[in-house]
């Protein structure tokens, strides 16, 4: 067992290793200071309390997209429709904001029942993915990705149509809410809501909790294991398909909420800023793993934000995050399926 946990760690330090030499060709190839890129990221991460709390600010919507995913995943389904989910949870949360705004109703309530909104908004959307899968034998994988681009053009269609700003269509979005259907922020000038904050790190405990220690986790690992053979021992499969969709769908339009009432207090374009894709990748490379989730996705906010002065002050594009993720999450992926089939020889 030592030998096999230290082989394993081995695996996934190597597979880090790689990832960052060949990010550091890359930089190399683009004629860029590789130590002085990794610093400048270190420091746009990190360098002062507030571009943390940016991090903290990008963490909180990705933490979100991943506990949900981690449902779908053990049940053995690619939920890629999350960017819809979440897009389609900031459409109803906006829409509840919208309708609840002038009716006289306290704040503190609207705020609430707009996120609760945003959830029921992401489960439907969520649950329609799951019923091309489950009754129109739709992969998940191409239901989700159609679901994504309707959610994208519907959100549009709003921004540009019914819900565009008085006398002009603009790019950046609908009319800002007022201060008063924000989520409270630590300061005037900081997005990070403790709130918010709180709503992430309780959802990866609940998920954690689900996983690990109920009745309907396990029942769930024999579903994404094999669903024939956990029809055969009296698992009602499909519904248990139709539940994950539908508990991600929750987790990703409490994401899609948080990002019009905490972040941008309206509805934008890109409104779902690619959590959805960046929490596929947390979630792999956490080995799908709850308990490692948060660290993950602080990494990969902290790689999102502190990537944003490598334009300033190396003049090179902030992609070179997404080079990075790339590459972690390949390799290690590479890493575990060598050592799958190093054990198998052994």
């Amino acid at each position: 067992m030592g030998k096999a946990r230290a082989s394993n760690a081995f695996l996934q330090v190597g597979a880090i290793v790689v990832a960052i030499l060949l990010t550091t060709l890359v930089l190399l190839a683009a004629k860029a200071p590789p130590l002085a890129a990794y610093a400048n990221i270190v420091l746009g991460a990190v360098g002062s309390w507030d571009v943390a709390a940016n991090v903290l600010v990008s963490w909180v919507p990705l933490l979100l997209a991943t506990a949900g995913l981690l449902i779908t995943f053990t049940a053995g389904l690619w939920n890629i429709g999350i960017e819809g989910q979440i897009t389609l949870g900031a459409i109803f949360t906006t829409w509840m904001l919208r309708g609840l705004q002038t009716s006289g109703i306290d704040p503190s309530l609207i705020i609430p029942l707009s996120i609760v909104a945003g959830m029921a908004g992401g489960a439907l959307w969520a649950l329609l993915a799951g019923a091309l899968k489950t009754f129109g034998g739709v992969n998940e994988i191409f239901g989700g990705l159609g679901l994504n681009f309707v959610a994208s053009a519907l959100n549009l269609w709003l921004i540009f149509g019914p819900w565009k700003r008085p006398g002009v269509a603009s790019m950046s979005g609908t009319v800002p809410f007022a201060p008063s259907l924000w989520l409270p922020t630590i300061s005037a000038q900081s997005r990070l809501s403790p709130a918010a904050l709180l709503l992430a790190l309780c959802a990866i405990v609940v998920v954690y909790m689900l996983l690990q220690g109920t009745h309907f986790g396990l029942r769930l690992k024999a579903v994404g294991k094999n669903p024939n053979a956990a029809y055969l021992l009296g698992v009602p499969t499909w519904q248990h398909m139709m539940t994950s969709f539908a508990l991600c769908g929750i987790f990703a339009g409490l994401a899609g909420a948080v990002q019009v009432t905490s972040v941008y207090h309206r509805l934008i374009p890109s409104i779902s800023s690619g959590y959805g894709y960046l929490g596929l990748m947390v979630a792999m490379l956490a080995g799908f793993r709850a308990a490692l989730v948060a660290p993950v996705a602080l990494f990969f906010a902290a790689l999102n934000v502190g990537s944003i002065q490598l334009p300033i002050v190396l003049r090179q594009d902030s992609s070179l995050a997404g080079v990075l993720q790339g590459t972690l999450v390949l390799f290690v992926l590479l890493a575990q399926g060598l050592r799958q089939r190093l054990a198998g020889r052994g």
